[in-house]
């Protein structure tokens, strides 16, 4: 977008992967979340996770009379921040980004533990944009079988292990493109993540469908 363009929002993230799945929800997922059609624009941090924790206040700080609204979001693993609570680690930054002249206009999202919890929900699409459709045993049961998933827990214990594993059974190159498809793809009333709700509430509370008579 020119630099002259006024933003509803400006994200920072943490990787290619987490940009491409909130491009997908922002720009054809907003009647599904509730939510009006955006101008945003999502900046990634080249030193991922830390950056984000460490440097958002000065990436931003150039949007500040340019977007309305700031949203970073980083993975609890791997920020390097693991041993704190994740509430604790997001009450530290926002405090930051309203000191540094954000203030009531940022929100900061850790996901826990890493975005691919989100890939996890009972959603048909799962199987099939993994490549996992139709086959014996299914994805959920493999998983099950290989001893990742534990039988009646909602999420394998290790998300992204076990998306990477599935990916590699298959022969299916891990790609961005692949968490983008599922952002389009899988329902979000499935999504049922703290995170993901939050993200859903912020955006909500932010961006409200208004209604004109």
């Amino acid at each position: 977008m020119s630099a002259s363009v006024n933003l509803d929002l400006v994200m920072l993230v943490p990787g290619k992967d987490e940009r491409e799945t909130f491009d997908e929800l922002l720009s054809s997922r907003g009647a599904s979340l509730g939510i009006r059609q955006l101008r945003y624009e999502i900046l990634v941090h080249p030193r991922r996770d830390p950056g984000c924790l460490h440097e958002a206040p000065d990436i931003l700080q150039p949007y500040q009379n340019r977007a309305n609204r700031c949203l970073i979001v980083m993975d609890h693993q791997g920020s390097g921040q693991e041993d704190q609570p994740a509430t604790e680690v997001m009450a530290d930054l926002k405090g930051r980004m309203e000191s540094s002249g954000w203030t009531g206009r940022a929100e900061v999202l850790m996901l826990q533990p890493e975005l691919e919890n989100w890939v996890w929900s009972d959603s048909p699409h799962v199987d099939s944009v993994m490549g996992w459709k139709e086959r014996n045993p299914p994805l959920r049961k493999w998983l099950e079988n290989q001893g990742v998933w534990p039988a009646g827990s909602a999420k394998p214990g290790q998300p992204k292990e076990s998306f990477q594993a599935a990916l590699r059974e298959v022969r299916i190159r891990r790609s961005s493109a692949i968490y983008r498809q599922l952002a389009a793809r899988v329902s979000l009333e499935r999504c049922h993540d703290p995170e993901f709700l939050a993200f859903r509430r912020i955006m909500q509370e932010w961006f409200p469908i208004t209604v004109t008579s």
